[in-house]
Formats: C-alpha cells, structure tokens, sequence
C-alpha cells in the first residue's frame, strides 16, 4: 500500500469509526423498576417506523415497516425480540404507512399518513382490524379502510395516535418549517365517506410519532433527537415540557408501555432496538400518581418534566454534541491530508 493510500485509508477508516459511533444502535436498556428493551430480531423488519403496545397480549408489541415493505404489520414479543404474527391486510395497497396504534375497542389502526413531498397527497388513509385473539404465524385479515382529509389541506404525517378513553383518532402532522400541527379526526370514522380531520393545536417540530398514555392524561410526540409531553384534557393538549429521549440512529416512533409510566422508543435499521425511559415529575400519566408510585417524582424542573429529565436531556445534547465535534475534526483532518497530497 503507498503512503497516499495508507493515509487516505486511515482517514477513511476514522471516519467509519465516527459514523458508526453516532448510527450504531445501542444495546436495548432496562428503565428504572419498569419494563425492558429488547432488539427487533425479524429480517424483515428494517425500517420499523410505529410502535403500539398490546392490549390483548403480554409484552407484544404492533410495528410496520415504512414504504415498500406491502401491507404487513408484525406482532412482536419483546421478551424474545422474535416475531409471534405477521399479519397481512387482504385488499391494501399501502402508499407510506407511518403510524400505529390500539384504540380502546380492541382494533389496531394503521395510518398510511406518509407523504414524502411534503402535501402532495390530496387524501391518505387509515386501516383498522381487530387485534387477533391467537398470534400464531401468518394472519390475514380484511381490514375497515377510512378515506382521511386534512380541512387546511394536504400534508406529511408520521404520528397517528387514538385516545384510550373515546377512541377518538388524531393525527400529528411532520413539518420541519415549524407549521406542523395536531388534527383531530371526527368522532367516530366512517368508513363509507371522507372524514376531515380540523387542526386542534400546533406542533413546532417534525414529529415522527406520537402516543397517548393509557388513562389517556398523557400525550407524547417524538421527533428524531427529542420528544415533548403534555397534559389531555377535554381534547385539547397542554404543553408540559422536554422528556428525554435515547440517542437512536434514526429515532422514528414511541408508545407508552401498559404501566403508564415509561416510554418505549423504537428506531429504523435491521435489527434495531426499542429502549425504555421512565417518566418524571408532570410527565407520569395521573394513574401512575393516584397508586402512590408518583409520589416521589412529584418535584419537577421548570419545564415541568421533572429534574431527572433536564439531566437526561443534557447527557444525550453532550454526547451529541461531542459526536458532532469529533466528526468535524476528521473531517478537517481529511481537507488537510488531501490538500497535501495534491502538493
């Protein structure tokens, strides 16, 4: 090997280090005295893009692919990592399915919301089929298809979430200009028509998915490096506050685990990894206060999230930010090394 292909290729091997540093996906975390993570171990599954919690099974957890996979949503058991159903929607042809979620009446809703250019799109759709009472292999089912339009006009979306309590659907629309916001579907969908969904409150970040806590006081959206929380009342959210999120090489979805109180984030990637956090201070759902668990936590920051939170949210900026810095640094080194070889 020549001293410029040597050089050229320890640069190049710096960089890989780096690059794997910030996308590798960390090993699956245990949340304070809550549930535990665990690695998506399906091959098929490489670009899990919603995640929903269960209600009629133990530890299984629902998620998609993102845009060309067909219409498939895999049932995964997190003590495993392994996938116990593979469920095929007959009859869909699925443009970019973005969100998941359970509704209070036992139904898994899909929403192929994606729109990649931004409100080109002048409808999207949402599916919804009953959970299966045995998870066992392939499924088929034939799902309920809802025709959805934004009263504002076309949009992106990724998050699409339904309330545990009324079983009202909302979706979080993605903008990275600021101009995202939070819809609210009718009532009850019906599946026969167009059913508009009207902006109920503005989200200034790009939302990548999103989650009701399941007494439904919480509302959670994800964005890629962060997620915000707020207070549910009477259909309308009330901003808490920042709730700290793992450092994902693409962070993409989020649902709250059947105990209320901690959150499970999921990432894209084959083999990627879904990590808990548990909640503090005004983010911990009212149910996980009324049992007496909440007591402790009940001190919050100024942002209302709870001291834990803001440290949290520190170490994931710091080593962000110490990633960014050693990725520069290299990539300075390179200009230089090649500037000299071209000397």
């Amino acid at each position: 090997m020549s001293v410029r292909t040597r050089g050229v290729g320890v640069g190049v091997g710096a960089v890989a280090v780096v690059l794997g540093a910030m996308t590798a996906a960390p090993p699956a975390a245990v949340a304070e005295d809550g549930p535990e993570g665990f690695t998506i171990r399906d091959s098929r599954i490489t670009e899990s893009s919603g995640l929903a919690a269960s209600r009629a099974h133990k530890g299984v957890y629902w998620t998609h692919n993102d845009s060309d996979d067909g219409p498939y949503v895999y049932a995964v058991d997190s003590r495993t990592g392994k996938t116990v159903s593979r469920v095929t929607l007959s009859g869909i042809e699925p443009r970019d399915v973005e969100g998941i979620s359970v509704g209070p009446d036992g139904n898994v809703y899909v929403g192929d919301i994606g729109d990649n250019l931004d409100g080109s799109w002048p409808e999207v759709w949402i599916y919804r089929f009953p959970e299966p009472k045995q998870l066992r292999g392939d499924v088929t089912v034939t799902p309920t298809r809802y025709t959805v339009r934004y009263a504002d006009g076309p949009r992106n979306a990724e998050s699409l979430m339904v309330h545990p309590r009324t079983g009202r659907v909302y979706i979080a629309s993605k903008s990275s200009q600021g101009k995202g916001g939070l819809y609210a579907g009718p009532r009850k969908l019906e599946p026969g028509g167009v059913n508009t969904f009207s902006r109920v409150a503005k989200v200034d970040f790009e939302a990548t998915d999103g989650a009701f806590s399941p007494d439904g006081t919480r509302l959670v959206l994800r964005a890629y490096f962060g997620a915000t929380a707020y207070t549910w009342q009477d259909g309308e959210p009330e901003k808490i506050g920042s709730v700290p999120v793992p450092l994902q090489r693409q962070g993409e979805s989020v649902t709250f685990a059947p105990d209320g109180r901690t959150l499970m984030y999921g990432s894209e990637g084959s083999g990627s990894g879904v990590e808990p956090t548990r909640l503090k201070g005004e983010a911990v759902p009212d149910s996980g206060r009324d049992n007496g668990s909440g007591s402790s936590d009940s001190k919050s920051s100024d942002d209302g999230a709870g001291d834990s939170s803001s440290e949290d949210d520190n170490r994931n900026l710091t080593l962000g930010a110490g990633t960014f810095i050693a990725a520069l640094v290299v990539w300075f080194g390179l200009r230089r090394l090649f500037a000299r070889r071209r000397d």
